[in-house]
């Protein structure tokens, strides 16, 4: 382990960031394999200086949205706010490249019934750049949430806000139905332990090694508006403590093929750093700006 101050605040980070991104761009069934892979190349930089542009001069609408400010956003670009979450659309891939969302007993409590809810087009994204339902018509991938319905019996309102198709990306139904909805209970369950749990969620795609050796970004589309398929997906968790002694920070990464759900959760908890490389995403320095203190859980 090693230890990090700045701004008055210890972060603590996991070794083994090497094995842990072979295990990310390992091919299936190899998730355990040593050979170093590609992020161990990169050397761990101290964490940057808080941007210029803040978060929290960003005007949402009012409503559950606006307290998913409080620890910043990973980038500004493209923004949306919804009724139960926030997010930041990618028109390229025609998927959110985050979704964040706050999540706490009273968020998981309420008369919302999925059964009313349909997947639908957000109509706020321009039609050149919007995935539809043909898309996933016969494509052989579940439309995956990123902000779960679960997450939000709160309101009818908000739990149909999750099914836009902005909120989606394409998800092998094998993952979707196991591993990552034994994720998103997961998420839901430490809402018993924590204050608020703000969990942010996303897509990756990661370079695989080809047959000459050189690495390349692969991934499928799908439909006729060519919906990129992610290689894989991320999940931040902040943990908010109750008794305001700071916040704890879990992330995951799940490839996006099957995984057998008897592997526990803990084998996909991945350095922060991770992801913040994988996406070109910064969650740090907008957690330490509002907690004094931090604390990271990775991989062991």
């Amino acid at each position: 382990m090693r230890r990090l101050c700045q701004t008055g605040a210890t972060l603590v980070l996991g070794a083994g960031l090497g094995s842990l991104a072979t295990r990310l761009l390992s091919d299936r069934g190899r998730q355990e394999e040593k050979r170093p892979g590609l992020l161990s190349h990169v050397p761990v930089l101290p964490v940057p200086e808080v941007p210029t542009v803040q978060a929290s001069e960003l005007t949402v609408s009012p409503g559950s949205s606006g307290a998913v400010m409080k620890y910043g956003f990973p980038s500004l670009a493209n923004i949306k706010t919804r009724e139960s979450y926030v997010t930041s659309y990618d028109p390229r891939t025609r998927t959110a490249s985050w979704v964040i969302e706050r999540l706490n007993p009273a968020s998981l409590t309420g008369a919302s019934d999925r059964k009313y809810c349909d997947f639908k087009e957000d109509n706020s994204v321009h039609v050149f750049h919007r995935a539809t339902n043909a898309d996933y018509r016969g494509s052989g991938f579940d439309r995956g949430h990123l902000a779960a319905a679960a997450n939000h019996k709160w309101s009818q309102q908000a739990m149909e806000d999750t099914f836009y198709l902005s909120n989606v990306a394409p998800q092998n139904p094998h993952l979707n139905q196991n591993s990552w909805n034994n994720l998103e209970k997961l998420c839901r369950s430490l809402t018993k332990q924590y204050l608020n749990v703000y969990v942010c969620t996303g897509p990756l795609y990661l370079p695989r090694p080809e047959a000459d050796g050189k690495l390349f970004v692969r991934y499928q589309v799908i439909g006729k508006n060519h919906v990129a398929v992610p290689t894989h997906f991320f999940k931040v968790l902040i943990l908010e403590q109750a008794d305001g002694r700071g916040v704890e920070l879990r992330s995951y990464v799940l490839p996006n093929e099957p995984v057998d759900d008897k592997i526990p959760l803990e084998r996909f908890l991945v350095p922060i750093e991770t992801i913040e490389r994988a996406s070109g995403f910064l969650f740090v320095p907008n957690i330490l700006k509002r907690s004094g203190n931090l604390r990271t859980i990775s991989n062991k």
